[in-house]
């Protein structure tokens, strides 16, 4: 009794150890093609270029507070000839050369806070471009995940008709010897040979949608098809225990609200930066300047000059106060988005978790039904070949619902390791660190 204990316990442990196994394979192969996409996806590297553009802004920003300096010079040589004096004598030719350096040193001190606003306005926008690439990140990689799960879906759909096509084929050998004794119909043998079509014609839709399936996951995943592949649903990820803890999450990570939140951030300081169109602004202007005349009596002259400037722009035809106008109502715009993103945030999270729970249920109810399936066409199909009452239409029926079922289930597990993606990308988690802590 206790020898059949421990076996018992050996066993449990070794399909344990075996499920880890393939579980921690299938993850592995998965983020082998997750880090594919995610350095070799097109919308992925565009989008942080535009993240290295957008960053330019925040030194061009900057700059705005610092002096511009120029420097400037000119030469101007003019000559005179064929000159005459009031009483029609001829003047002698004269040639006069000017030569002139300038370095002028502007500041701003005042702008009505322009300068500052600006550069706020650039590091949001920053921020901004980086949730960006995080949004389209986790798009790609729930993209991949997709077409990696739906990949397998397909083989596996292809492998269960392959299999359905090669049981009929022996069906309809065994009638054909059938018929031949008379125990069968003719009308039984044209049902397992119409069935035996039908078979085809399935196999070969699930060819079709492989080919599919195969070329989505290339585009995608920017590899070729693998030869080895191992096909396996399973993949643990850690999610939130319930709705509530995932809608907490959401709010601070959820990309898409984010976004619409420094989109707002951003639409009040541009209504800051256009009240700086109705303030005044102070400058200082310094520059010295270096004369050379060569043909005057001064051979030469220097110039220091400190000039202070005080503008108050008070109106421009009305431009000024109308486009504070118009960046107030972006501002509200803003506002009113950033209220509707939270509801849809809200609603597609929901929609997510009850997605995760169904699927759950989905599938526990298709394994429930190819167990059945399995029992009752093991059963029928052992009546059917000694001969009982089980008639050919039975047996058919029996192994379509097997088929379908066997399919149905797969289709639920796709669809369910896929609900957890999904949540994950609602709450703004899937990312490609994450996924390989999972």
């Amino acid at each position: 009794m206790l020898l059949s204990l421990n076996k018992m316990k050996i066993f449990i442990i070794l399909i344990f150890l075996l499920s880890n196994f393939f579980s921690l394979a299938s993850a592995n192969e998965l983020i082998i093609f997750l880090e594919s996409a995610y350095k070799n996806n097109p919308q992925i590297n565009a989008q942080r270029e535009n993240l290295k553009a957008i960053k330019e802004n925040v030194n061009i920003s900057k700059s705005k507070f610092l002096p511009t300096i120029s420097l400037s010079g000119d030469i101007n040589s003019v000559e005179s000839y064929n000159k005459n004096d009031t009483s029609g004598l001829k003047l002698p030719d004269s040639n006069s050369n000017k030569e002139t350096r300038t370095i002028s040193v502007d500041q701003k001190i005042f702008q009505g806070f322009e300068n500052f606003n600006l550069l706020k306005k650039s590091e949001l926008e920053v921020e901004q471009a980086r949730y960006q690439l995080i949004q389209i990140e986790q798009e790609v990689i729930l993209d991949s995940v997709f077409a990696y799960f739906d990949l397998i879906f397909k083989l596996k759909n292809k492998n269960f008709n392959l299999k359905n096509v090669s049981l009929f084929e022996r069906q309809v050998e065994t009638d054909s010897a059938r018929l031949q004794k008379g125990e069968i119909t003719l009308a039984d043998l044209a049902q397992s040979e119409s069935s035996l079509a039908d078979a085809n014609a399935k196999f070969i839709a699930s060819e079709t949608d492989l080919v599919t399936a195969k070329t989505d996951f290339e585009r995608i995943t920017g590899l070729k098809f693998p030869e080895k592949f191992e096909e396996s649903f399973r993949f643990n990820i850690k999610l939130p225990n319930n709705l509530i803890e995932a809608l907490e999450i959401a709010k601070k990570n959820n990309p898409r609200l984010i976004i619409a939140k420094l989109d707002y951030e951003i639409s009040k300081k541009n209504v800051e930066i256009q009240k700086a169109q109705l303030s005044p602004s102070a400058s200082i202007n310094f520059s010295k300047s270096k004369n050379r005349d060569f043909s005057s009596t001064v051979d030469k002259a220097d110039q220091d000059s400190l000039k202070a400037t005080l503008t108050w722009p008070i109106t421009k035809g009305g431009e000024n106060y109308f486009s504070l106008k118009k960046a107030k109502y972006k501002r509200e715009q803003s506002n009113l988005l950033l209220n509707d993103v939270e509801n849809l945030v809200k609603s597609d999270i929901t929609n997510a978790w009850s997605g995760y729970q169904s699927t759950g249920s989905v599938l526990n109810a298709t394994k429930a039904q190819v167990e059945a399936a399995e029992i009752a066409n093991e059963g029928i199909t052992l009546e059917y070949e000694s001969g009982n009452n089980r008639t050919t239409l039975e047996l058919i029926q029996s192994r379509s619902l097997l088929l379908n079922a066997s399919i149905s289930n797969a289709k639920a597990k796709r669809d369910f390791v896929f609900s957890k993606f999904k949540l994950l990308d609602q709450i703004g988690k899937l990312t490609l660190n994450n996924i390989k802590n999972n």
